[in-house]
């Protein structure tokens, strides 16, 4: 019987709940995921409890806050002035909304990255950029279908 180890490939379903139970990610009852493990797919944290389970196994795990996703980082709240947003963003004529959610280029221009918007002033909006689920507890439960 095969074994998760560190850089095994993954068939598997899983879940992530919130604090509050509910789904973030549910592959239950949907198409599996695959991955390899180590690759930054499943945060570090939740990895680490999938190291050793057999093909099969059914797990369900809970990680305090800030296990899975890191502390909230006071550093990752930061505003954008409307001037900025008119000029990297899709849709000069944007309107946002507390609790939007807007892709920001990286530097490079090679991809994005998300905050959320957590105040509207006239000049500017406060962008939270950390992870959802950053400083909060989550709840995983794993089916390992298979391990390569």
């Amino acid at each position: 019987m095969n074994l998760v180890q560190p850089g095994s490939f993954l068939t598997l379903h899983y879940r992530l709940a919130g604090p509050d139970g509910g789904d973030v990610v549910n592959t239950f009852g949907g198409t599996p995921a695959t991955l390899s493990l180590g690759s930054g797919q499943l945060a570090p944290a939740i990895e680490q409890h999938l190291v050793g389970l057999p093909e099969g196994a059914h797990e369900r795990f809970e990680l305090p806050a800030g296990a899975a996703f890191g502390e909230r980082n006071a550093e990752l709240l930061q505003r954008v002035t409307r001037a900025l947003l008119r000029e990297i963003g899709d849709d000069p004529e944007a309107e946002y909304e507390v609790g939007d959610v807007v892709q920001f280029p990286t530097p490079d221009g090679q991809g994005a990255y998300a905050g959320v918007v957590r105040e509207v002033g006239d000049d500017s909006l406060l962008f939270d950029f950390n992870h959802p689920l950053a400083g909060r507890p989550v709840q995983f439960e794993v089916r390992v279908l298979s391990v390569l």
